[in-house]
């Protein structure tokens, strides 16, 4: 039925509009909508003033009377509309207050409650016998106390019109101020004015000076229930970084076809110190400062290191041929830029050809750094077949022989090592920083067994990363437990991290130093770009494409807008093969054999044929010894027997073969029988053993 008012100040009547029916709150469009058309405004209720408490009508108070003809622009509040005639206020409770207008005769047109000045015309309450005069607004405050939400099944009253100190369940923060509070049951529901009416839609870089940016309008929700932050990989907020477990009924803001999720309080007021927001630079830059991530996989911390850091060796002068302590043979330089005398052109062209491509799925790691050797840089390999294609950076072959004050181990010199790692079986050892295995050059402290890959050696003391943009970020050794702001991990065994001294945020020395800008993949033709945040206007479920698994895409990744491709950073250096993907057993950012140059052929006398060092694959099946899975493992496999034998370098087990009959004192010396046995040693004492009855395979 509809509902007419007509009231003396306008000409025409007044028609009754429910507000949440005409504009019924926002809902999602269609997923097919989405995918032809980004997200807009849609036009609803911008609010008018009305026209005798000269206050704004807004959305929360649900009817409002309007002029049923042309006249857009006379428009009251239900309450106001609703006024009565006349009225006793306790004011003035001697005498009867008449609703009229302000004439021009009066010298004085002022509330005598509130004191506001009125113009002529507007409507006010009345006292003829003493000139006493209030208006409206504070006539029939009630009215205006009661507003009809959205979040709430029930009607919200103002009880209290003055600030007071309270928990407001909108955003759950304390303040103090007016707030709204349930008028039936539910006690304990409390709404701050602010938060009230907030607006259902809005731009976030209007209310953070473009800090935050986004592209499409942010929805209100007036709650985020676990199960959905869990849909969405439990998200972070985008302006403070912190999480929306345990805030269930706390309301946000969002875009979900974005994953862009805001908490209420962030939106009203950001907060000083932001976590994935544009931060206030803090540091003076210099040439020493180290920007990361790097480029793209041809740059290294050795590279910067020697290259662009140590004065001096840009006219560093580069020898054709090169003995190194660190390998038998002569080694040849190979340099794109140039063929030297002594190696022709076509064996340097062929010698290129072996280099590192993603694209081309050849691998080619210096055994020094074990990062790739692309063919731009310039590199030494020795071309004796029996070397298993040993090569160098030319830069790797000048780092230098100590390291002092390592912020690992600031009391002792750490030499550099080439092979030969004392208790190391097969030169394998656990970085000490980023607790990665590697068996490429390290530097050590022989007596404390203190060892380092080459990047953690070289590894600087203040960083700068686009992950945590404008703060200085330092090396510190955690004392607490930490989350990474690229992985989103944490491991009570990994000590080292850079950290924000002015923010919460960490970052593991590896996650922040070995995860290149850009890389390049045989899955996708186009580069894949790292990316800290889900990408905007993203249409489908987040997977990755080389292990096929989920992706959550709150923590770091790899993306390539052209094709919306995406694949964990962990998996992205899986180029030789999908299989090699070590993500779904470690879950770390890094592939966990980034440091391990597998390949070659090795031989031994305990196998009558030669041995491949290489990562055990789900084909693999198990050992032939032990009878445990090999895949996600380092092992040596027989490519002719189609055995394989494990070798536990993930917990760091070594292994040391004797030969009984031709060292038969160190035999006696340990009890060692004729049967095959195996003795477990601790800090060089043995702890246990174990007798097999099983053919006698390298360990």
């Amino acid at each position: 039925m509809e509902v007419v008012l007509e009231v003396p100040e306008h000409e025409h009547p007044l028609k009754l509009f429910d507000l949440q029916l005409q504009y019924p709150h926002y809902e999602e469009e269609e997923e097919e909508e989405k995918e032809e058309k980004d997200p807009i405004m849609k036009e609803g209720f911008e609010g008018v003033t009305c026209q005798r408490c000269r206050e704004e009508i807004h959305m929360y108070h649900r009817y409002y009377y309007t002029c049923s003809s042309s006249c857009d622009d006379f428009s009251l509040h239900k309450f106001c509309g609703e006024l009565p005639s006349w009225l006793v206020h306790p004011s003035h409770p001697p005498h009867t207050l008449h609703l009229e207008p302000y004439s021009d005769l009066y010298l004085e047109r002022i509330c005598k409650i509130c004191m506001r000045h009125h113009k002529p015309g507007e409507y006010h309450y009345n006292c003829h016998e003493c000139r006493f005069s209030i208006d409206v607004k504070c006539a029939l405050e009630v009215g205006k106390n009661i507003i009809y939400h959205p979040s709430h099944p029930h009607l919200l009253i103002c009880a209290i019109p003055k600030p007071i100190l309270c928990h407001c369940n909108a955003c759950g923060e304390e303040h103090k101020g007016i707030f709204y509070q349930c008028s039936t049951t539910c006690g304990g529901f409390t709404i701050h004015t602010e938060c009230a009416f907030l607006p259902q839609k809005l731009l976030i870089q209007q209310r953070t000076h473009g800090s935050f940016y986004h592209t499409h309008p942010l929805t209100i929700s007036y709650s985020f229930p676990l199960k959905d932050q869990q849909a969405k990989h439990f998200p972070r907020c985008r302006v403070c970084g912190g999480d929306f477990y345990g805030k269930d009924d706390l309301w946000i803001y969002k875009c979900d076809k974005c994953l862009y999720y805001v908490h209420v309080d962030c939106v009203r007021v950001p907060p000083p110190t932001a976590g994935f927001g544009k931060t206030a630079k803090n540091y003076v830059d210099h040439p020493g400062l180290l920007h990361l991530p790097f480029p793209d996989e041809t740059y290294s911390l050795p590279k910067h290191y020697l290259i662009f850091q140590q004065s001096g060796t840009r006219n560093h002068k580069v020898d054709d041929h090169l003995i190194h302590m660190s390998h038998q043979h002569p080694l040849i330089l190979v340099n794109h830029t140039h063929s030297n005398e002594q190696t022709s052109s076509s064996s340097n062209s062929l010698l290129l050809i072996k280099c590192h491509d993603p694209m081309k799925k050849t691998r080619l790691l210096c055994n020094g750094c074990l990062k790739p050797i692309m063919s731009t840089m310039p590199f030494y390999i020795c071309d004796h077949h029996s070397c298993n294609d040993f090569a160098l950076h030319e830069w790797c072959t000048r780092l230098p022989s100590e390291l002092q004050n390592h912020p690992g181990h600031p009391h002792h010199t750490l030499h550099l090592i080439y092979s030969n790692i004392p208790g190391c079986f097969f030169d394998v050892f656990l970085c000490n920083v980023c607790s990665l295995p590697c068996n490429g050059f390290a530097y050590g402290c022989v007596g404390c067994e203190y060892y380092v890959d080459v990047t953690c050696g070289l590894i600087p003391k203040q960083i700068t990363h686009e992950a945590h943009p404008n703060h200085l970020l330092s090396i510190d050794k955690s004392v607490a437990l930490f989350f990474c702001q690229i992985c989103l991990e944490s491991d009570q065994r990994r000590e080292w991290s850079f950290r924000c001294n002015i923010c919460y945020i960490f970052m593991h020395p590896e996650c922040a130093l070995l995860l290149a800008k850009t890389i390049r993949h045989k899955c996708d033709k186009h580069p894949m770009h790292l990316s800290y945040h889900p990408i905007e206007n993203h249409k489908s479920e987040y997977f990755c494409e080389i292990c096929e698994e989920d992706l959550n895409p709150h923590m770091s990744f790899y993306h390539c807008q052209d094709c919306a491709q995406s694949v964990h950073t962990a998996c992205a250096q899986s180029i030789l093969q999908n299989e090699t993907h070590t993500y779904i057993e470690y879950r770390r950012a890094t592939h966990y054999f980034v440091n391990i140059k597998f390949g070659g052929i090795h031989k031994t006398h305990s196998h009558p044929h030669p041995l491949s060092f290489s990562q055990g694959i789900v084909l693999d099946g198990e050992c032939s010894n032990c009878h445990r899975r090999l895949q996600y493992k380092m092992i040596f496999k027989c490519l002719k027997c189609k055995k394989h034998v494990t070798n536990e370098f993930a917990e760091i087990v070594h292994y040391v073969e004797i030969d009984i009959e031709e060292d038969q004192e160190i035999a006696e010396a340990t009890n060692i029988m004729g049967t095959p046995c195996v003795q477990f040693f601790k800090h060089k004492e043995m702890i246990g053993y174990q007798i097999f009855s099983l053919p006698s395979f390298l360990f």
